[in-house]
């Protein structure tokens, strides 16, 4: 049995993080949204970190279920075929991937 330590990613300050430029927004529908972040920790298709984009219409297909804390700002995410939601600074939202029909 090994008593390894677990590294637990942890970014103090969030709202001031230094972000690298991750370029254009490619699920923008409008003009060109810049975008900007820093991963704190991945492994295969899950991750976690720090994102910051330009304000702008966009339209997103998830592959995969994502939850965001938004620290600053605000956005208006409208389901399709839904009604527009309000999140703003300091709202925690989950975005769920639809899945097949149940029965």
């Amino acid at each position: 049995m090994s008593n390894a330590s677990v590294l637990t990613p942890y970014l103090a300050g969030a709202t001031t993080a230094e972000l690298e430029d991750w370029g254009p927004l490619e699920e923008a529908t409008g003009h060109e949204m810049a975008t900007a972040g820093v991963t704190l920790w991945e492994d295969g298709d899950a991750s976690a970190g720090i994102w910051e984009c330009a304000a702008g219409p966009s339209h997103w297909i998830l592959e995969t279920h994502e939850v965001i804390h938004l620290v600053a700002g605000r956005m208006t995410v409208t389901p399709d075929g839904g009604d527009p939601v309000e999140i703003g600074a300091g709202d925690v939202a989950v975005f769920r991937v639809a899945g097949p029909a149940r029965g």
